[in-house]
């Protein structure tokens, strides 16, 4: 295997990157590992796996919302991008079923919506 150059690695970093239209990230820094969060991420991944859903179930940092942990952020095509708090398993469950299945918000769990603007 031969090393990549400067100049095949700048080139790489400047191609567009496939962005995944639908995911959920869950915050994973110390305070949201401490509420519960890694057991939230298991579920997720295992339930998306187990029910073939096309979405895309990422780590991410800290959200500066500390109190509300743990943190789980939404994004789905043609919907608001959501973050949820105080998420557990049975929250993290009736997201799939709710916010990605069905397209409802999980209103007693919210706790930042980002409305995206349309390309135009």
């Amino acid at each position: 295997m031969s090393k990549i150059t400067k100049e095949e690695l700048d080139n790489i970093a400047k191609q567009p990157k496939k962005e995944d239209k639908n995911w959920i990230k869950v915050g994973m820094s110390s305070c949201g590992i401490a509420a519960g969060a890694e057991d939230v991420f298991k579920t997720l991944t295992e339930e998306v796996k187990k029910r073939n859903i096309q979405v895309t179930i990422k780590k991410c940092g800290c959200a500066g919302m500390c109190s509300v942990e743990p943190l789980v952020e939404v994004n789905v095509e043609g919907m608001p991008q959501v973050t949820y708090g105080k998420v557990d398993k049975d929250v993290a469950i009736q997201i799939l079923d709710d916010h990605i299945h069905n397209h409802r918000l999980v209103n007693d769990h919210i706790y930042d919506i980002q409305v995206k603007k349309a390309n135009g």
